[in-house]
């Protein structure tokens, strides 16, 4: 499932999303990521400073990639309502 994302906070939600439909929790995450259960509840939470290394390993721990292209016309208040 394709999920579009525009803000840190919508990248934090659909990360939580997947983590909990792949049945993780935040702690087992973060065993896989070699990251503390605090810093994936920050990443999830869409704090502005998670380091792009950060998010490369939460990624792939969740067998995910991200993925570059134009952006579409709708406004993010309409992505929101995505989610």
């Amino acid at each position: 499932m394709e999920q579009i994302v525009r803000t840190p906070r919508q990248l934090g939600e659909a990360l939580k999303r997947y983590r909990r439909k792949l049945g993780l929790n935040q702690t087992e995450l973060g065993a896989k990521t070699k990251l503390r259960q605090a810093t994936i509840s920050t990443v999830e939470a869409g704090e502005p400073g998670t380091q792009i290394g950060t998010l490369c390993d939460v990624l792939a721990a969740l067998h995910l990639e991200l993925v570059l292209r134009p952006r579409t016309t709708s406004s993010a208040d309409e992505i929101e309502d995505i989610f």
